[in-house]
């Protein structure tokens, strides 16, 4: 508890908290509650699966290791804007079909007024900046409503270089988080993962870590597409997710 009230006054240094989740935790503990990945509606940081490279539904998302696993685990991240400049060097024709919006899965989590998906680019410029958002295994699973589009083959053709392309290790950095690690990304320039992970057999060690998602008093403009994502692009006061009955908490408990 110690550790968490610490972090938590790291985090108000840096922004406002924002909710993580339906439930409105502000304080996220990242731990495999047996979730399925295949459960449309099971976020995949409650499960011991991959991530896949993804950015949060935030400006900012803050990660402090209580706990590693036994096996696996490991973070990685890489750059959007090395990633758009590769593309760009590569396969320059597949640039413009990842400006285009693509449909993504709330899992579950849809804010009152809201569809169960929203739309987004990966790509986007506004305002001289690149603004990027990926998350393919919800772009995947949002292909089970039969009101969204099916994704056309040059959209998978874009998805899959783009996807290929940040396992790259000469464009990645991993690392192994030791407890006490902190680490902080900006998520509109920044992708990261984590790998699947084993946790200790004796059930009483398990991989923990605790999330922030912050809201910074400055940062940049967001394209008013970010509204069918989130309630307000109001610098200093958007992102996270907030549906009907939603109830802010912080719970410092080690669960």
């Amino acid at each position: 508890e110690d550790t968490a009230r610490a972090y938590w006054g790291i985090g108000r240094h840096l922004g406002t908290p924002r909710s993580q989740n339906a439930n409105g935790d502000l304080l996220g503990h990242v731990i495999d509650l047996s979730r399925s990945f295949h459960d449309p509606n099971a976020r995949i940081y409650q499960t011991s699966a991959r991530q896949n490279y993804h950015c949060d539904s935030t400006d900012i998302v803050g990660l402090l290791c209580l706990e590693k696993a036994m096996l696996g685990g490991a973070s990685s991240i890489v750059s959007s804007v090395t990633l758009f400049n590769e593309i760009l060097k590569k396969r320059p024709e597949l640039i413009e079909e990842l400006t285009f919006p693509f449909y993504i899965d709330r899992r579950g989590e849809v804010p009152k007024g809201k569809n169960p998906w929203y739309r987004m680019p990966v790509f986007l410029w506004y305002k001289n900046l690149l603004t990027t958002h990926f998350s393919r295994p919800y772009i995947d699973s949002a292909q089970r409503f039969s009101e969204v589009p099916r994704l056309a083959e040059i959209q998978l053709e874009a998805l899959n270089f783009f996807q290929n392309l940040c396992e790259n290790e000469f464009i990645h950095l991993k690392m192994d988080f030791e407890p006490g690690d902190i680490q902080f990304l900006n998520n509109y320039q920044i992708l990261h993962d984590r790998t699947a992970f084993q946790d200790w057999p004796d059930g009483n060690r398990k991989r923990h870590l605790l999330r922030l998602w912050l809201c910074p008093s400055i940062g940049r403009e967001l394209h008013p597409i970010y509204l069918d994502r989130q309630e307000s692009i109001t610098i200093g006061n958007r992102g996270g997710i907030l549906v009907s009955g939603t109830k802010l908490n912080v719970n410092t408990e080690i669960k």
